[in-house]
């Protein structure tokens, strides 16, 4: 199993920045690899379109306002793994004003190396974490 691991630091306190990235169909809204999202089973599923068309279907396995943080799964799309399962947290930075974002995931590879797919996840993870700096400047 692949894993995943990355966090940035956000000025802002942790109930601003919850409150723009914490609805689980609102990835559009702040991360620039989302083109769009469509929600369906209450909420529960969403459909996220990509700059390229494609789209990723993720499930949400868990949601928690007074943790500020979610879980989720990938069940469909082009990202080339199996058993995906993440989960994205804003908690407070210790001892200093603003917060902390985690993001999470593990996984297994499927149809491409694990590097490739490390990266890939990476790079989706540093896009949002690199949007949240624009819309939270230092």
């Amino acid at each position: 199993m692949a894993q995943v691991s990355m966090s940035t630091q956000v000025n802002a306190s942790p109930d601003e920045v919850w409150k723009r990235i914490g609805g689980f169909d609102g990835m559009p809204d702040w991360h620039p690899l989302i083109s769009r999202s469509e929600a369906s089973e209450g909420g529960r599923v969403r459909r996220l379109t990509l700059p390229d068309g494609g789209v990723v279907v993720e499930r949400l396995l868990s949601f928690s306002e007074s943790d500020r943080s979610y879980v989720y799964a990938i069940i469909g799309g082009p990202i080339p793994v199996a058993n995906y399962r993440a989960t994205l947290r804003v908690r407070p930075q210790a001892g200093q004003p603003g917060s902390v974002v985690d993001w999470a995931s593990e996984f297994e590879p499927a149809g491409a190396p694990e590097a490739d797919v490390v990266a890939l996840i990476r790079g989706v993870f540093q896009a949002g974490f690199d949007q949240l700096g624009k819309v939270f400047p230092g």
